[in-house]
């Protein structure tokens, strides 16, 4: 008998009781704990419906976005990049990775055993996150976070990442910098968790620093010590189908109010405020993008406003459930300016090849966005922020201002350096592991062909 079919006979012979365990111990109950109010089925729908809207985020509308702007050879293997994360986060979500952000534990990260294989994880809320909806649904919405925020990453290493590599750091990422950056600006306890306890009571509703920056400064580190596509920038590596990628923006935009709206974790007015300030903030960095690139390069393009119009979601996620319409507004018009000053002053000056400008948009965009909100952060729109926080038994407004700002600063730089130092340590790693970028005669014929041996379009 082949000995890999007995290794895998013994695998599923231990696996499948211990999945039947954790099944069997995990809370369907009608009736949710002592103390919290009955689900609200309307809260409910809404965030089941906002899951699936982030989900449709990164499939298919990040894919699409993505596969768009690279050449034909690698429309695949960059659509790959995306699609497959959403089977592999999953399962590592499932098995520890919603214990790890969610369960209690210290400031940095919860404990990986307390949901393991969701263990206790059903339809009963979790007051410590979301009172009227079931824990479950909670669980299946964060997740459709995890899944976005690597594959973001990939579009700064698109057209030389070898899969293998890519598959293995991503992993990691996970593991060391996702989940634990996760649990500390949201999981009960955690370090910036304003509203659970945290140490410094940084505001982020919907990700700025857990899913932008994290992803926009280790994509900026991963393509550096990556290096630049060969010929790149002297040879023209223009999008291959721009149409493409527009159909991909289109449905990030309508994904966002599920991102961000969602992020209210109910269907009240709150979750009103979030995703008008999330269409209006879009609305404003497109618009000035496009002003500024008209007024730069004497003509408007397409993919212009497009980029911009990501920008400005980009920015204004941490700040979406915090400020009013007139502050987005104000927010997304920063964020044209600045993200496209950044694709195309800044990259030039340091000479990096960020393939798909995942820094530049997302990465310094919700930096703007994380510090802006500093200032305009107004309890109007949502007044947990001024009597939620407590420091020395009383409660301290985090309004806008200084104090908030300082606040938000560490927040920011704090993400920064876990993400950066920490994806330059993996990336060592994975590298003395397997090699991380293709060969030249495979970068030459395509990672479509090299890597999947397959074509995206007929010839």
């Amino acid at each position: 008998m082949n000995p890999r079919f007995v290794s895998w006979k013994k695998c599923f012979r231990y696996l499948v009781p211990l999945l039947l365990l954790f099944s069997a111990s995990t809370v369907y109950a009608d009736e949710p704990y002592a103390g919290v109010p009955a689900i609200n089925t309307g809260d409910n729908a809404w965030i089941l419906a906002s899951s699936a809207l982030v989900l449709m985020m990164t499939a298919p509308g990040l894919i699409l976005f993505y596969g768009g702007l690279v050449r034909t050879k690698n429309v695949l293997s960059t659509m790959m990049h995306g699609l497959i994360l959403m089977s592999v986060v999953s399962t590592m979500w499932m098995v520890f990775g919603y214990s790890m952000a969610f369960a209690q534990g210290n400031s940095f990260v919860g404990n990986p055993l307390t949901y393991l294989f969701l263990k206790n994880v059903g339809a009963a809320p979790n007051a410590a996150y979301a009172r009227t909806i079931p824990q479950e649904t909670f669980m299946l919405f964060q997740m459709m976070f995890a899944i976005i925020t690597p594959a973001l990453i990939s579009g700064a290493i698109a057209e030389r990442i070898k899969f293998k590599a890519y598959l293995l750091f991503i992993v990691i990422w996970m593991v060391v910098i996702y989940f634990p950056l996760c649990h500390m600006m949201w999981g009960d306890g955690g370090l910036f968790n304003w509203a659970g306890g945290g140490k410094i009571p940084a505001l982020d509703f919907a990700g700025g620093t857990v899913v932008h920056i994290s992803s926009g400064i280790s994509a900026l580190v991963f393509a550096v010590m990556l290096g630049k596509r060969k010929g790149y920038p002297r040879e023209p590596m223009m999008p291959h189908n721009v149409v493409l990628s527009l159909i991909g923006a289109g449905l990030l935009w309508v994904g966002w109010f599920g991102f961000n709206a969602g992020s209210a974790l109910s269907a009240g007015s709150l979750a009103t405020s979030a995703f008008a300030a999330t269409h209006f903030s879009a609305s404003a960095a497109a618009l000035s993008w496009t002003c500024i690139e008209w007024k730069l390069k004497g003509r408007p393009s397409v993919l212009g406003a497009v980029s911009g119009m990501v920008a400005g979601l980009a920015t204004i996620t941490p700040a979406s459930g915090f400020v009013s319409v007139p502050a987005a507004f104000c927010i997304g018009l920063t964020a044209g300016v600045v993200c496209y000053l950044a694709v195309t002053k800044l990259k030039s000056i340091f000479n990096y090849d960020d393939s798909l400008d995942v820094f530049g948009v997302h990465g310094l965009g919700s930096c703007i966005g994380m510090l802006m909100l500093g200032f305009l952060a107004n309890p109007d729109v949502n007044p947990a922020i001024a009597t939620t926080f407590m420091k020395n038994g009383a409660a301290v407004s985090l309004a806008g201002g200084g104090a908030q700002f300082v606040n938000q600063l560490l927040a920011v730089v704090f993400t920064l350096a876990l993400g950066g130092i920490g994806t330059f340590i993996i990336l060592k790693i994975v590298g003395a592991v397997t090699t991380l970028r293709v060969s030249q005669e495979d970068e030459f014929a395509g990672l479509d062909l090299s890597q999947h041996g397959e074509r995206a379009y007929n010839e």
